[in-house]
């Protein structure tokens, strides 16, 4: 029942650690693996203090939809007094444990909890916040990949991983609004948004996060093949996703990619000619 409560099955988006590790190509270095199963480990206990203290927040909404009732909050299996006490605990934990393997990995997951309990209490009722918000997590995951092994980030980087996480997360909206549309939905934020403008905004993300990606992909002329080459499977992978969300999907980002065959085919065509570029290249 805790272990559901902590949402095991949203632990897939704290694998972003791995990014600034395999694109340096040093993640099969065994201490350096050993950082980034560390991090993942500390992005798992702040993240799961993070769904614990909103499942207490949302419970009551919880309990009105077909699918989040069944949280064990919700459904009144664990006591909000005693998911707060876990949450606490995870908390201290992570932050903790994360300054064991390095203290700017500590900072961040400091910087994860502030974003995360200002998100829940404040900026999740902001429109455009919310959604900055939700994207910064992306993007404090992958720094913590970078910090805990000590890993150069550079500005490509941030800026890619940035644009594809207000990408996804706007998505998310999108699909949430055309589901809940009407005078109520079930987002309070959603009231506030319009199609045209999120739709505005995944394109306006689309388009910077591939200009950014081609200009890093051309700043490494050593392997401008490789890298030149992934360009067409993450262009595609972007338009593929936009005509997805057309069709109302992109709820859950993550099931979206597994399920769909040529997001998936596009997933691992980009990824075999990135990491030869990173590894066949050098």
């Amino acid at each position: 029942m805790l272990l559901r409560a902590c949402r095991p099955r949203q632990w897939s988006k704290n694998l972003l650690v791995l990014a600034a590790p395999a694109a340096a190509g040093v993640v099969d270095r065994p201490q350096v693996a050993a950082q980034v199963l560390g991090a993942f480990f500390v992005l798992c206990l702040v993240s799961s203090a993070t769904y614990l203290v909103n499942d207490v927040r949302d419970r009551e909404q919880d309990r009105r939809h077909p699918r989040k009732r069944l949280r064990p909050v919700a459904a009144g299996e664990l006591s909000p007094r005693s998911a707060v006490r876990v949450a606490a605990l995870l908390a201290v934990l992570g932050i903790a444990v994360g300054s064991a393997i390095a203290p700017g990995l500590g900072a961040v997951a400091v910087g994860y909890l502030a974003l995360t309990a200002s998100y829940s209490l404040w900026l999740r009722h902001v429109i455009i916040a919310d959604v900055l918000a939700i994207a910064a997590g992306f993007v404090l995951r992958a720094v913590a990949g970078g910090v805990a092994t000590d890993i150069y980030l550079s500005r490509w980087f941030v800026i890619v991983t940035a644009c594809c996480a207000v990408f996804l997360v706007t998505a998310k909206r999108y699909a949430e609004l055309r589901e809940h549309a009407g005078p109520r939905p079930m987002r309070e934020t959603l009231r506030h948004y319009s199609a045209g403008g999120l739709r505005l905004t995944l394109v306006a993300a689309a388009a910077l996060g591939g200009a950014a990606y081609i200009g890093w992909a051309f700043t490494r002329p050593s392997h401008l093949v490789w890298y030149g080459l992934s360009i067409v499977p993450f262009l595609l992978w972007l338009g593929r996703y936009l005509v997805l969300i057309g069709t109302g999907a992109g709820q859950a980002p993550e099931e979206l990619i597994l399920r769909d065959r040529t997001l998936l085919a596009l997933s691992v065509a980009w990824g075999l000619l990135f990491l030869g570029g990173v590894y066949v290249g050098h």
